[in-house]
């Protein structure tokens, strides 16, 4: 397949240059919104969604209490009844899907981002992803960690602290680093 831009080959999970000026603009504008939306006070719902609308790629009426971290914002996608505690870090190099009444603990970090094995595409400066995928009704634990490319199936939970390297199937429990059905 052939690519236009950084950006596309970024999403897709190809290689791509993070320095790209597009992609230097994205994360410019991702951080001013979450600047301003870490700044918003408990209350405040109407810009609070009025943020959320102009950073993360669908939100549906998410509840996520600040401060909340991003890099691009415009691949994480929440469903209806989606709620994210304090200090959640979601690197969206490439597509974080959130399924619906799902609940993510305070400092869980939700992560997309790579980097090649090939200590000369490194040096070269070459990045990658892998996307993520939480199914519905799933609990996450404060303190998880989940790396690229894992998927969590619908009525899972995942144990606090525990850093999912895995799949995890449907209705399954979670816990350890690494995580281990239980």
């Amino acid at each position: 397949m052939t690519y236009t831009s950084q950006k596309e080959r970024m999403i897709t999970g190809e290689l791509y240059r993070a320095g790209d000026a597009e992609l230097v603009a994205a994360r410019k504008r991702a951080q001013g919104l979450m600047r301003d939306y870490n700044q918003t006070v408990y209350g405040d719902d109407t810009e609070r969604t009025r943020l959320l609308g102009a950073l993360l790629g669908t939100h549906h009426g998410a509840v996520i209490r600040p401060p909340f971290y991003v890099d691009y914002g415009f691949n994480i996608h929440c469903a209806p009844g989606v709620f994210l505690n304090y200090g959640c870090v979601l690197l969206d190099v490439c597509p974080i899907h959130i399924g619906a009444d799902t609940q993510i603990g305070p400092g869980t970090q939700i992560l997309t981002a790579d980097h090649p094995r090939d200590p000369s595409e490194r040096a070269e400066g070459w990045e990658m992803g892998k996307p993520i995928t939480i199914g519905r009704n799933v609990w996450i634990g404060g303190g998880a960690l989940l790396l690229p490319g894992v998927t969590i199936g619908d009525d899972a939970v995942i144990g606090a602290g525990t850093v999912v390297t895995r799949d995890v199937a449907a209705g399954q429990t979670a816990v350890g680093n690494p995580a281990r059905p239980r």
